[in-house]
């Protein structure tokens, strides 16, 4: 019978005490012996006080492994202070199943890697992606590294170039402008409705652009400088509707206070809110004047009322009839 090296043998039972122990499950000696000899295989010697030394050695290295005692005085270890608490791993898993614009493929990868984060145990009991599959994934497979080659351009306020398109009737992806290139100035990538956009503003423009990151193709990260602009992106973000681009303005609306949380949900605890009587609420607030801006309204029906500007009541009243001839 041979000895396994002390070091392989040391990486092994942190392995194992990490990936089959928990608050819950334990090992005892005998049981990480064996565990030990089918890792390793037949033809290994594992002597307890060396395996002893090896989980001293590793609680002086900050793997914590705790030791309990249970009928007729037997020992069993186990490995509880997990990296990432249950609920976080959750999280992050329930991020990742949401996000539309990572492939089925990675979405299962990445989850297999999360739920690797903790023990065999405690990993069943996370998300299965089989069960949570959305109805719309990304198919751009290169999607992973253009996301890296934008954000390095953020980074380094350098220009990118891409192509941008969309799928038609067919299902067919079709690139805009005949596949013409897109220069842009890159100021944030950020997350929002399950999608990731660009923000940044194209050659020739001074306003900032959406642009949907699973639509761009080919994007490449050039070497011409940019000044970033002087924007809070958090605060320009909540005033955009839907990741429509527009004009700043003020608006006026009249709302049910059934709508108070939705109101807040978009506007933020800081928006001028107040009662009108015991069915209606007052809320003044800024918002990019755009055509999200006017579908998100005419989503809450009777609901709510726009009351200033007057040019974003008759936009809106404009768009009511129009829907009223498409049902005549």
């Amino acid at each position: 019978m041979t000895k396994p090296p002390s070091g392989e043998r040391l990486l092994k039972l942190r392995e194992i005490l990490f990936n089959e122990t928990d608050e819950t499950n334990e090992l005892s000696m005998g049981e990480i012996i064996e565990r030990l000899r089918q890792e390793f295989g037949p033809g290994f010697e594992f002597e307890q006080r060396a395996i002893l030394r090896d989980i001293e050695d590793l609680t002086n290295q900050r793997f914590e492994i705790f030791v309990t005692r249970g009928a007729a005085g037997k020992k069993y270890y186990s490995h509880k202070n997990k990296r990432f608490e249950q609920y976080e791993l959750r999280l992050l898993i329930n991020a990742i199943l949401s996000a539309r614009f990572i492939t089925k493929k990675e979405a299962e990868q990445l989850i297999e890697k999360v739920k690797g984060l903790t023990s065999k145990h405690l990993a069943a009991k996370l998300p299965n992606p089989t069960h949570y599959e959305s109805s719309i994934r990304s198919t751009y497979q290169q999607l992973r590294y253009e996301i890296d080659q934008i954000q390095i351009a953020i980074n380094e306020s350098l220009k990118i170039k891409f192509q941008y398109g969309k799928f038609d009737i067919d299902k067919n992806f079709v690139l805009q402008r005949n596949g013409e290139f897109y220069e842009v100035s890159p100021h944030a990538l950020i997350w929002k409705n399950d999608y990731y956009y660009l923000i940044g503003i194209l050659n020739g423009e001074e306003k900032f652009r959406h642009f949907r990151v699973d639509r761009m193709r080919n994007v490449q990260c050039t070497e011409d400088f940019f000044f970033k602009a002087d924007i809070n992106i958090s605060d320009y973000i909540n005033k955009s509707f839907n990741m429509y681009a527009g004009k700043e303005q003020w608006i006026t609306l009249k709302f049910k206070q059934s709508l108070v949380n939705v109101m807040i949900d978009y506007f933020g605890l800081g928006a001028d809110m107040k009662k009108i009587d015991e069915a209606f609420g007052w809320l003044r607030v800024k918002a990019n004047r755009s055509e999200g801006l006017v579908r998100w309204l005419l989503n809450w029906g009777s609901d709510v009322k726009v009351l200033e500007p007057r040019d974003l009541v008759e936009e809106i009243k404009a768009e009511i009839q129009k829907m009223n001839q498409t049902y005549e």
